[in-house]
């Protein structure tokens, strides 16, 4: 869920405070910490996916089909669990936070995403009140 411009404002300013007080801190937190630890998670789970393929395959070869499914089981956890990773993690020229307001919401038209987000919410705020009454 995209944060609203108040929540944007709100958080630039913690930020700068941040940075106010404590630089050191700020700039060590500010790297590429998530990413590196998103990254890490795929690898792990591809890791992962990995042995699973090797359970389902044990499982086969020793004819003990619970041990096939539980490498199934982990083989699609773990996919899962890369894909979400992968999803989630920021691409090395992708935009962050920091960028211009409005540049990463834009739509097909070039029309920022945030009004179209907010004639969806007036709409469901309209129902909402109409099925209150």
């Amino acid at each position: 869920m995209p944060l609203s411009e108040h929540e944007q404002r709100m958080l630039e300013q913690m930020e700068r405070a941040l940075y106010a007080e404590d630089p050191k801190f700020a700039s060590a937190l500010e790297g590429s910490g998530l990413r590196t630890y998103t990254r890490r998670r795929v690898y792990l789970a591809v890791a992962g996916f990995l042995v699973g393929i090797g359970l389902l395959m044990g499982g086969m070869i020793a004819q003990q089909p619970w041990i096939s499914v539980v490498g199934f089981l982990v083989m699609l956890g773990c996919a899962v669990l890369a894909v979400a990773g992968w999803r989630r993690a920021a691409k090395p020229g992708a935009a962050t936070g920091h960028s211009q307001p409005g540049a990463a919401g834009r739509g097909r038209g070039g029309q920022p995403r945030r009004k179209m987000m907010d004639r969806i919410e007036e709409r469901w705020q309209r129902r909402r009140d109409e099925q209150g009454r």
